[in-house]
């Protein structure tokens, strides 16, 4: 009777003995390697953003050089976070769910579009209906933002006041 590696071998097929052990993929770590990229990604859109603003003049700092500074330092952290993705073992993505921040950033427009005629409490309940919705246990809570906050802001509508 044969063992089983000998019956591999035999059959032509040799053990993976010496294999990577990343299976020989370019990228290992998923995770690190598609954050970097991303990092990249938003230091080319703030270079992009400010490449209308005015730069260094001499020693003398322009106002696109701070964003620009910080764009670059950005984007070269994002590459060695990349690099680290090729270089290191990690975990593989996971499922993202989109509804969450679907949700989010539509609560964030629907605030700006109702603050002005709605007023605060009601753009903020609004804001808070839609924003809950992100996730199904999601827990209510008071939003006090004029008492907290001690932001001025119109309370009600223009023509709801008390």
């Amino acid at each position: 009777m044969r063992q089983e590696g000998s019956k591999r071998m035999a059959d032509g097929v040799e053990p993976a003995v010496n294999a990577p052990p990343h299976g020989g993929r370019l990228i290992r770590n998923p995770r690190d390697f598609w954050g970097g990229v991303t990092l990249v990604a938003i230091a080319a859109v703030a270079l992009w953003a400010s490449s209308d603003l005015p730069g260094m003049r001499g020693i003398a700092f322009g106002p696109g050089t701070a964003p620009r500074l910080f764009a670059t330092v950005l984007a070269v952290l994002g590459g060695l976070v990349a690099v680290q993705g090729c270089l290191t073992n990690g975990p593989a993505l996971e499922r993202y769910a989109i509804r969450g921040p679907i949700f989010v950033v539509g609560s964030i427009f629907a605030f700006a579009a109702t603050i002005r005629p709605l007023g605060l409490v009601i753009s903020s309940f609004v804001t808070l209906m839609i924003a809950a919705a992100a996730t199904p246990d999601m827990r209510f809570c008071a939003l006090l933002f004029p008492y907290v906050l001690n932001l001025p802001m119109q309370m009600w509508p223009n023509w709801l006041r008390f």
